[in-house]
């Protein structure tokens, strides 16, 4: 992995506001460079031995993969879930000019 792979991360809450405020705070942290988010999904999962069908809000954080574990322990210390969900997708291709802003815009 190179300091400047890009991935895009997704993490998903309950809160949508809870979650563009998380947001905010990693892109002005520079662990991200955006955040897109969608205020509305529906989430179907299995927790604690029930299936549960839920609203959450997502969001796709675009960043350096090297930046992926910075992102996993905020989610850990600030999210409300016990676990929560932060998935790295890697990007295998894309506008050269986008992902140069993206590793111009994070920091390792």
């Amino acid at each position: 992995m190179e300091d400047t792979d890009v991935c895009e991360v997704v993490i998903t809450a309950a809160d949508p506001e809870w979650l563009a405020g998380f947001t905010r705070r990693l892109v002005e942290d520079r662990l991200a460079a955006c955040g897109q988010q969608i205020a509305a999904v529906r989430s179907i999962y299995r927790w604690e031995g029930a299936v549960h069908d839920e609203a959450e809000a997502r969001v796709a954080l675009h960043t350096r993969a090297a930046l992926v574990p910075r992102i996993v322990e905020r989610a850990d210390a600030e999210h409300p879930y016990d676990v929560p969900c932060v998935l790295a997708l890697p990007v295998v291709g894309g506008n050269p000019a986008y992902l140069r802003w993206v590793v111009a815009e994070t920091s390792v």
